[in-house]
C-alpha cells in the first residue's frame, strides 16, 4: 500500500496494515512511550504506545530516509541478506 492510500485509513486500520503487510525494523523507548518502526512500500511508520499498554496513541509517517537517523542504533539487520 502506498503512502497516499495509507493516510486515508483510520488509526486502527493503519496499525493492522502495518502488522500484516509491513516490515518491522526496530523498537525503542522515548518519553515514557514504546515505539516501533515499520517500513511499507514508499514510506516508514512509527507506532507510538504508552509503555506497558497496547493501545496505539498515534502513528507518525514519513518518507525521507534522513528521518531514520534516530533509529540507527535500534535497527537490527539480519545476519544473512
Amino acid at each position: 500500500m502506498k503512502y497516499a492510500a495509507f493516510t486515508t485509513l483510520s488509526l486502527g486500520q493503519q496499525a493492522e496494515v502495518l502488522r500484516c503487510a509491513g516490515h518491522h525494523l526496530a523498537d525503542r523507548a522515548e518519553h515514557g512511550c514504546r515505539l516501533q518502526l515499520w517500513a511499507l512500500e514508499d514510506f516508514y511508520a512509527e507506532i507510538w504506545r504508552l509503555a506497558g499498554e497496547e493501545r496505539v496513541l498515534f502513528i507518525n509517517l514519513f518518507q525521507k530516509p534522513a528521518l531514520l537517523q534516530c533509529w540507527l542504533d535500534a535497527v537490527q539487520l539480519p545476519e544473512e541478506l
